[in-house]
């Protein structure tokens, strides 16, 4: 039924519980999965005393491939419990995260969005609406949210 699952991460909680849901998913669809992690970039525009521009995405570019490293690992241990071999193919952007996230859906024709309820940053969601919110809204493909 899928053939290529999008799991979006940020590094929170409910983006490692997603990638339970979305190890799952693959082995019995016998799917790939593309992990994604978009560096925030508009944060770039906010300006922060101290940094500069560059600096500043080169930390965001590091600890981005950091969340990636991390997940390879957890997603090596899940699915060596899995029946079959899943195919993880891992992409880092730097964007909006919901545009780049929706992008990607377009781009890669993606079958299934796994992706965590609510990331990292809360007071998006309060002043902007999540970026859950945002890619359910504007996803042709279906999304499975995970709290």
């Amino acid at each position: 039924m899928y053939e290529i699952i999008l799991m979006p991460t940020d590094g929170s909680k409910c983006s490692k519980k997603a990638a339970k849901h979305a190890l799952y998913i693959a082995d019995i669809s016998n799917a790939n999965i593309i992990l994604l992690h978009v560096v925030d970039t508009h944060i770039l525009r906010l300006g922060y005393a101290g940094f500069f521009k560059e600096d500043l995405y080169n930390m965001l570019m590091e600890a981005g491939k950091r969340v990636i490293e991390d997940f390879r690992k957890e997603i090596d241990i899940y699915g060596a419990k899995c029946s079959k071999n899943i195919r993880v193919i891992t992409k880092i952007k730097d964007g909006e995260p919901y545009d780049e996230i929706v992008k990607t859906i377009e781009d890669e024709d993606i079958d299934l969005v796994v992706m965590g309820a609510s990331g990292i940053r809360g007071i998006d969601r309060i002043l902007l609406g999540s970026v859950t919110e945002k890619v359910v809204r504007k996803s042709r493909a279906p999304v499975l949210v995970v709290h």
